[in-house]
C-alpha cells in the first residue's frame, strides 16, 4: 500500500513539472547556477540579459535553442562571460530538448 501511494506522489510530481524544468534541474544548473557564478553565469544573469534582447517568447526560444545547440562566440550575446568562463561546450542536445529548456527558461521565475 506504501509503494502505490509512494508512487502515486512521484507520477503526480512528474506532471506538475515541465519536462523543460526536469531537463534544466538535469542538466544546465550543473554550470548555471541559481544563486553563484563559478563556471558559468548564472541562469537569472542569462534569463534577464536574454529578455531584454528578445521582446517575445519566440524569439528568445528559438534563439536559445539554435545558439545552444551550436555555440559561436561570434554570435553570442554575453561576450563578457565569453571572457570570463569560456565558450559553452557543445552539449549534444536534441532540437526539441532544448526548445523544451528554453520555454522553461523564459517562463519560470527563478528566485
Amino acid at each position: 500500500m506504501k509503494s502505490i501511494l509512494l508512487l502515486c506522489g512521484l507520477s503526480l510530481y512528474m506532471y506538475a513539472i515541465s519536462s523543460g524544468e526536469m531537463l534544466f534541474n538535469g542538466n544546465c544548473v550543473t554550470c548555471h547556477k541559481t544563486d553563484v557564478a563559478n563556471s558559468a553565469p548564472t541562469i537569472m544573469q542569462i534569463q534577464s540579459h536574454y529578455k531584454k534582447r528578445f521582446s517575445t517568447q519566440a524569439a528568445f526560444v528559438d534563439f536559445m535553442q539554435k545558439w545552444v545547440e551550436k555555440p559561436n562566440a561570434k554570435t553570442a550575446l554575453m561576450q563578457d562571460a565569453i571572457g570570463k568562463y569560456g565558450l559553452m561546450p557543445e552539449l549534444g542536445f536534441d532540437t526539441q530538448s532544448l526548445k523544451e529548456i528554453a520555454e522553461f527558461l523564459y517562463e519560470h521565475k527563478f528566485n
